[in-house]
């Protein structure tokens, strides 16, 4: 079975929903299941932790660095300052996502306009 079997408008978007169910889905009920059954401090637990963070950190960065569309208008100095600025409010603001987000974006929208 392949995205071209059936020559009707509907089958690429069932085939993109079939696939992408059961390439992410699948796994997410097989990992909350065994998660379930495991102490939070295990050692298997904290690997995947670990890995998961670290794979967001490297879609950050990726899209910080390397960006496309308007973003990648604005200077590497710019978007680096802005990802910083926000993490230190994130922290400085007890760890509240929202806090982190709002500064990155206004700095990184402030600075488009200096710059625009």
């Amino acid at each position: 079975m392949s995205f071209d079997t059936f020559d009707v408008w509907w089958w690429p978007y069932l085939f993109i929903l079939l696939a992408g169910w059961l390439a992410t889905d699948a796994w997410r009920y097989l990992g909350v299941y065994l998660g379930g059954m495991m102490s939070e401090t295990s050692d298997i637990l904290v690997l995947v932790r670990c890995v998961a963070t670290a794979l967001v950190a490297a879609v950050i960065a990726n899209l910080v660095v390397f960006p496309s569309g308007a973003l990648a208008d604005a200077p590497l100095v710019l978007r680096v300052g802005a990802a910083i600025a926000g993490f230190a409010a994130y922290l400085l603001c007890r760890k509240q996502i929202l806090a982190g987000i709002i500064v990155a974006e206004a700095v990184l929208l402030s600075g488009l306009y200096v710059f625009g």
